[in-house]
């Protein structure tokens, strides 16, 4: 005979058992107790990946081939950040997980002035090299291949670029991934020439940047 389930109280007698998310730190309020966790995924979605290049690889054993796979793959926020990554896999899905958690890995920072750089620059890597000079608003991004994978996910507007000697994604990547991290603000090269910024700087070199040192200003007051 069937028994009315519901004049015996919640199951297996437990106070609240009956709630969902009872039982569970932070369950009887919204949210719960994880804010933490909350900031790191919208983090997370803001981040965009892109995959610059896949390739196959054949090896030949005695007794056949042997194909794997190797990806490679850019993430950015668009804000400044951006990291490269490789992966190999015997799958494709496999190969492109394992570079993007690599590519996350090696996040950097990157100095930029308003959308464009603060100085041209030009850096090599085994036999590729990568030249980027900074363009005024409107001219966009004009490049190709990993260059242009590259300064986009970083945040880059308006570049001009030119990739010189080998046309290796792999080695063309790393090699604009030097130029951004050798990138210096107007203020690092006067501190170091031990010069004002406005000696060596221009109006819009210097209103992009909000940083201005206390010393500076000191001397400044000083002489007016």
């Amino acid at each position: 005979m069937l028994q009315d389930r519901g004049s015996r109280g919640p199951r297996f007698g437990r106070p609240g058992a009956g709630r969902p998310g009872a039982g569970r730190p932070g369950g009887d309020r919204p949210g719960g107790d994880r804010p933490d966790r909350a900031r790191g995924e919208e983090d997370a979605d803001q981040i965009e990946e892109t995959l610059i290049a896949l390739n196959r690889v054949q090896k030949v054993h005695k007794g056949g081939r042997t194909l794997r796979w190797n990806a490679l793959v850019v993430v950015g926020d668009g804000r400044g950040s951006v990291g490269v990554g490789l992966g190999k896999s015997a799958e494709v899905p496999e190969a492109v997980r394992k570079a993007t958690e690599d590519a996350k890995k090696n996040v950097v920072k990157v100095l930029l002035l308003g959308g464009t750089i603060p100085h041209p620059i030009e850096q090599r890597f085994g036999a590729a090299r990568v030249l980027l000079k900074p363009a005024s608003p409107g001219t966009g991004v004009i490049a190709g291949g990993a260059v242009r994978a590259v300064v986009e996910a970083v945040g880059i507007k308006d570049v001009l670029s030119k990739s010189l000697g080998s046309d290796n994604p792999i080695n063309i990547a790393r090699a604009t991934m030097r130029c951004l991290q050798s990138l210096e603000t107007i203020r690092e090269v006067a501190a170091r020439r031990g010069r004002k910024p406005e000696e060596i700087g221009d109006k819009y070199h210097l209103a992009a940047l909000p940083y201005v040192p206390v010393a500076a200003t000191t001397e400044e007051e000083g002489e007016q």
